[in-house]
């Protein structure tokens, strides 16, 4: 029998599917390469910090600030490669430790005070905020050979689709999110703390080490999300991103996760952000419909998954009872 935490992950799959046969259907250029080179790389920065709020999600929990912190990111960039000598690849490396510690230092904050994730993560939101308009107020453009270099990158894929740089990058954190949640040791903490701290101890779960490694690697994919964004934007802008961090949310509740915790899927996360880029897509192609026929469109599917997984809840609940009976 289909284990009932599948369902929603097939339901994301399924309305992946059908989305994408209405498009081929009515704009056949859509199966093209280089619509799906764009899906990715428009996408990228989305897919990225959409593992990590995976993650986190499975845990149980919710981080607010990684919209944020992705601005900072990009104005901390934007800011150094202006004011410095330093290569970009040793500024990556100063925000990913700068945004790793600040996620493990929510985290901290989380198991030792025993405070909800959103308190927390909402606080950190208006930090990463502050800390990117304390940088500066204005768009800073990034000049750099190497960052030049990096927008330029790409793979020519059959049909003349361009799989860029950033492309790939979200594909292999796709890949990295997927071993770490469901084929490591911490992984299988973080499902148990998605199902209830006091149940996680009884399994021997150090709550404490795996809160604060949650919210770390959510930090660290915020952090690379924003050199992402940066890349792809050319910029630093202390009010970009804003609401991304829903955004994300709504991809991983797409894709199948649940947010009271202890089920969900990396896959069916990627899955979630490239069914919320095809929307877009179509928009795009069609012409006549307004952008915000977009933000309708998620807010259907969400709400549909949202009633979907309490049926689901609903129907493992009886399933237990009928057993213990």
């Amino acid at each position: 029998m289909t284990n009932p935490r599948l369902l929603p992950l097939y339901a994301t799959i399924a309305i992946f599917l059908v989305a994408c046969v209405i498009c081929y259907a009515q704009f056949p250029y859509m199966a093209s390469t280089r619509v799906l080179g764009n899906l990715l790389t428009d996408n990228a920065y989305l897919g990225i910090v959409a593992v990590g709020m995976t993650v986190v999600i499975l845990s149980g929990g919710i981080d607010l600030s990684v919209g944020s912190v992705i601005a900072f990111s990009g104005v901390f960039i934007a800011v150094l490669l202006r004011d410095t000598g330093l290569h970009p690849l040793v500024v990556f490396a100063l925000l990913l430790v700068v945004t790793t510690a600040f996620g493990a230092a929510m985290g901290g904050l989380i198991h030792v005070l025993e405070m909800p994730a959103f308190i927390v993560t909402l606080a950190g939101m208006f930090l990463a905020r502050g800390a990117a308009y304390m940088l500066t107020i204005d768009s800073v453009p990034i000049d750099d050979p190497f960052f030049t270099m990096l927008q330029k990158a790409y793979y020519l894929m059959p049909g003349k689709g361009r799989l860029t740089l950033i492309g790939v990058v979200m594909l292999l954190s796709v890949v990295a999110g997927m071993v770490i949640a469901h084929r490591t040791r911490f992984g299988s903490s973080v499902f148990a703390l998605g199902g209830g701290v006091q149940t996680a101890r009884l399994m021997g779960v150090k709550v404490g080490r795996t809160t604060v490694g949650i919210y770390a690697f959510s930090g660290f994919m915020a952090g690379l999300s924003g050199i992402v964004f940066a890349i792809y934007t050319g910029s630093g802008y202390p009010l970009a991103t804003v609401g991304t961090e829903l955004t994300a949310i709504a991809a991983v509740v797409i894709g199948g996760a649940i947010l009271t915790g202890g089920a969900g899927y990396v896959f069916g996360t990627l899955i979630g952000v490239l069914t919320m880029g095809l929307i877009q897509t179509y928009i795009v192609f069609d012409g006549t419909l307004s952008s915000w026929w977009t933000k309708i469109v998620i807010g259907g599917l969400l709400l549909m998954f949202i009633v979907l997984q309490k049926g689901l809840l609903r129907l493992s609940t009886a399933r237990l009872a009928g057993g213990a009976a």
